[in-house]
């Protein structure tokens, strides 16, 4: 039997997918997203049962109970001294825009990188107020983070986030994201090449900007990955490409690309990026918005009246 009110959509846009009208008739919107959480993730210094497991160089990595692993702690550290950077340099001198995924306590520990961002004109979204797994935690505790990441990311930046990836959520994330009231969008969720409308408060539509985990550097700390900066360009490249001949064919879409700045940070990984980059701005009818502009386009041109 099929459920009247099974929570999942399986059917999305379907066959014919909406006309995004892009900015400039743009046949693909090309939306680079940094993660900023060395700082923000999981060490018994601040509290936590166990030291840091994810996307590192350590492929594989257990969490060390009562333990600090400094060789992880490191490795997130080269990502907050020098891959940052390294990303900050080549996005600024190719005068390419991009969407911080901010953890905040990982801001608050590098006020200078945060000066570095909004010298940049980027968007800085959040990240959370910590880089962990909310599906374990009491609702009314990740509320209070999602509160907290609030008011320390405006005290960081001058202005509140309009956007959230919490990254790790809970099934409670989306609701506690709406009800706190300020945010344009969230990002939890991977389940389409556009934007979408989900019910919100009192059945208002909350957008959802759906994010990747595909044409992101992630993969190159999976063992199902990528082991050069070769198969990062060339995935990154026929992902476009495949995007730009159906936008030429009259349906536009969006491609998210997931940075890390302990991970493509990396020179050997760098460059690939920086070949991709430059391979975007060879052609025309591309638009390269930040995650905030795309909201502000679909509010201003899909928003329906109720869901």
């Amino acid at each position: 039997m099929v459920s009247e009110t099974y929570p999942r959509n399986l059917i999305g846009y379907g066959r014919n997918t909406p006309d995004p009208k892009w900015p400039g008739d743009a046949r693909v919107a090309v939306q680079f997203v940094i993660n900023y959480e060395e700082g923000g993730e999981s060490c018994i210094l601040d509290g936590d049962p166990a030291s840091e497991n994810l996307l590192s160089e350590i492929v594989g990595a257990a969490p060390w109970q009562s333990q600090r692993n400094l060789n992880m702690e490191s490795i997130y550290e080269y990502g907050s001294r020098a891959g940052f950077w390294r990303l900050w340099r080549l996005f600024t001198e190719l005068k390419v825009q991009a969407t911080v995924y901010g953890v905040t306590l990982a801001m608050a520990r590098n006020p200078e990188a945060v000066a570095a961002m909004k010298e940049a004109g980027w968007e800085i979204a959040s990240h959370g107020y910590r880089w962990l797994e909310y599906k374990d935690f009491q609702e009314d505790v990740e509320r209070k983070h999602i509160q907290e990441a609030v008011r320390l990311h405006t005290a960081l930046t001058g202005e509140r986030p309009y956007g959230m990836y919490q990254g790790k959520p809970s099934d409670n994330t989306l609701r506690l994201v709406m009800e706190e009231g300020g945010f344009l969008y969230s990002s939890d969720s991977y389940a389409d090449d556009l934007p979408f409308w989900v019910k919100g408060i009192d059945d208002n539509p909350f957008l959802i900007i759906p994010y990747t985990l595909e044409t992101n550097d992630m993969r190159f700390a999976t063992p199902q990955g990528f082991n050069s900066g070769d198969q990062f360009f060339t995935y990154l490249k026929d992902a476009f490409d495949t995007l730009y001949d159906e936008g030429k064919a009259g349906s536009p879409k969006m491609m998210s690309v997931g940075l890390h700045c302990r991970l493509v940070g990396r020179p050997g990984r760098a460059a690939a990026l920086k070949r991709f980059m430059e391979y975007v701005l060879k052609h025309d009818k591309v638009w390269i918005p930040r995650r905030i502009e795309i909201a502000q386009h679909w509010h201003a041109h899909h928003k329906p009246e109720t869901i």
